[in-house]
This record gives C-alpha cells, sequence and structure tokens, in this order.
C-alpha cells in the first residue's frame, strides 16, 4: 500500500527486518590480525624505515660476515705499504702484478702501519655494532625489570625505587663513564689473567669497562618508560582475573605486564642502539675503547685526526659509517614506533 507523502503516519514498510543481502551489504570489516602482524605491515610501508633496515642488513653483512672473504687480516702490517690511498699499490705489489701475480687492491687504502684500512673499518664496524646490540640488550633486561617492579608494587616501594633513578638521572653521563672507564680498567686488566677469564685479553678491559658502565647508567630512561606502561597495564581486567586465578606477582609481571608492552621496549631499544654506538666512538676517540690492534670506528678516527691533512679519507672513512650507522637505526626505530605505537594508529 503506497503511502500518502503529506500523511504524518509511520510508514511500516521502513521497519521490515533487513534480508540477508542487504545485511551482507552492511557489513564492512577489516581483516582480522595479529599485534605483530599489523605492526609489520604498518612497518613496511613506511619506505623510509624499510630502505634503513636494508642499509642495516648490509653493514651487518659488511661488519661480520665481509672480513671472512678478505685476503687481508685487520692487524697484518704489509711491509712497504705504509699510508697508500684507495686501489693504490706498494712498490713490491706493483712488481708482483708486473710479474703476473693477482694482487688484492686496497679498496680503502691503507694506514701508517701498512695496514689494509677496508678490513679495519669492518672490524672498527663489529666492534661498534656489537657495544651498541650488547649494551642495548642489558638496558632492556635491567631497566625493564626495574621499572616493572617498581610500577606494579608502587606505594613506597615505588617512591625508593624512583628516587634512585632521580639520583643517577643528575649525574653527567660523559663524566661518570669517563670516571668508571678508567676506575674499572686496571681491575679487569688484572682479572682478563685469571683462567677462564683469559677470553677478555681479546676484547679488552675497556670494551668490558664500557658494557658495565652502560648497564649502570642508561638503565634508567628505560625503566621510566616500562614503569610508566605497567601502572597503566596493571589494573587492566586480564591481571586482575590472573591474579583471582591465583598467579604470583612474578608471574604476572613476566607473563602479562612486560608482553603486552614488549612493543614499546623494541622500539626504545631500537633507539638505544645508536646512542650506544656513539657513546663507544666518542670514548674511543678519547683513548677510553677498545685496545690495540682492535679496531672500534672512534679509534680508527682518533688514530686519523694527526693526519686528516695529508690522508684525508682515513678520517672520511669512519667518521661516514659512524654517521650512517647512527642515522639508520634512528630512522628504523622511528618507523619501529611509528608503526607498533597504538597511539599512532589511523
Amino acid at each position: 500500500m503506497k503511502k500518502n507523502p503529506i500523511s504524518l503516519h509511520i510508514d511500516p514498510d521502513e521497519f521490515a527486518p533487513a534480508t540477508s543481502e542487504e545485511k551482507e551489504s552492511l557489513v564492512i570489516m577489516r581483516e582480522s590480525v595479529s599485534f605483530w602482524k599489523d605492526g609489520f605491515r604498518r612497518l613496511f610501508r613506511n619506505k623510509i624505515a624499510v630502505v634503513s633496515l636494508a642499509v642495516i642488513i648490509l653493514i651487518v653483512i659488511f661488519a661480520y660476515f665481509l672480513p671472512a672473504f678478505w685476503p687481508y687480516s685487520y692487524e697484518q702490517q704489509i711491509q712497504g705499504s705504509e699510508n697508500l690511498a684507495p686501489f693504490k699499490y706498494s712498490t713490491a705489489e706493483q712488481a708482483r702484478i708486473d710479474a703476473g701475480e693477482k694482487v688484492f687492491p686496497h679498496v680503502c687504502g691503507t694506514d701508517k702501519l701498512g695496514r689494509d684500512f677496508a678490513v679495519r673499518l669492518m672490524m672498527g664496524t663489529r666492534i661498534s655494532l656489537t657495544v651498541g646490540l650488547v649494551c642495548a640488550a642489558l638496558v632492556l633486561l635491567v631497566g625493564s625489570l626495574f621499572g616493572a617492579i617498581a610500577g606494579f608494587a608502587g606505594g613506597w616501594i615505588d617512591n625508593i625505587m624512583m628516587r634512585f633513578t632521580d639520583i643517577l638521572y643528575t649525574i653527567p653521563d660523559i663524566l661518570l663513564i669517563i670516571i668508571l672507564a678508567m676506575v674499572l680498567r686496571d681491575p679487569l686488566k688484572t682479572l682478563a689473567t685469571v683462567k677462564g677469564f683469559q677470553w677478555m685479553q681479546t676484547v679488552g678491559p675497556n670494551l668490558i669497562a664500557i658494557f658495565i658502565v652502560f648497564v649502570l647508567l642508561y638503565w634508567v630512561g628505560m625503566a621510566r618508560i616500562t614503569r610508566s606502561q605497567v601502572l597503566v597495564l596493571k589494573e587492566s581486567e586480564y591481571v586482575t582475573a590472573a591474579r583471582a586465578m591465583g598467579a604470583g606477582n612474578g608471574r604476572i609481571i613476566r607473563k602479562h605486564l612486560l608482553t603486552n608492552c614488549i612493543g614499546t621496549l623494541i622500539v626504545t631499544t631500537t633507539l638505544q642502539i645508536p646512542s650506544a654506538i656513539f657513546t663507544e666512538s666518542y670514548l674511543s676517540f678519547l683513548g677510553l675503547g677498545v685496545a690495540a690492534p682492535m679496531p672500534s670506528l672512534g679509534s680508527l678516527a682518533t688514530d686519523a685526526v694527526k693526519g686528516m691533512n695529508t690522508f684525508p679519507h682515513l678520517l672520511l672513512f669512519p667518521a661516514i659509517f659512524i654517521s650512517v650507522t647512527i642515522l639508520v637505526f634512528n630512522l628504523f626505530g622511528d618507523g619501529l614506533r611509528d608503526a607498533f605505537d597504538p597511539k599512532l594508529k589511523n
């Protein structure tokens, strides 16, 4: 029955149940995905983050795999090949080439002791990356546990633990790092002579001191971030349910709280890596880094400063590697933050 257009009566046909076809046409739902799948999908849409990740992979290959195939070692001194420019040969090497022998070129030249600079760049990058990755992992472990315990416990325990972090925040980082590195260097040298700790002689006591210093200082920021996350998450229903089922505090912190703020922790850890690399390079530049002949990017820059006017490439190469490594880790960390931070989802 057709309704009169001027009538004020309600048309009953407008309240008829919708058909199955009409219901399906109104259902607009996105694909159900997990947190990690959604995060990685958003990450790979970020072109800058993808390019940064590709560069990081190339740097890792350059630092950890390429030295095994390089014909020179980082400590090998080639007599008569001191201070060669890139792709140049010494007189003896040129004579071998003229005699029909194949000689691998010095791609980045050599230093003042005749050591191939390319392989020293590889080993220096390896040391700097190792420092960044190990220190970031240690900071994640100590800082996340400290912050989770403080946030979950609350009350006077939280006040005491966070006032301790406030005290550490007031201490100048670089000054304390230099002091601790100098204080710890001699005891670690003595410890390296003890049976079972002789492996420390390979990496040098200074590098072990850097690890210890980072654990003592740089966990504070991670602890604060973790605490702020735990303060919000501990009021969630699943935490109440876990407590009602008899779960202990340790299990709640480990299985529920830290697990649910893992995205933030990964992002913060990634951004901690370039900070550790820069600090290690700075300490090596001051002579507090790895022991010779083991190179790092900072120690390579230190050795090249005195001859920068005559052999600028020896300073240019490590400076570029330090800058590029820190840049790509920062850009990749920003991409991770944009992908895994729920507040930034659109």
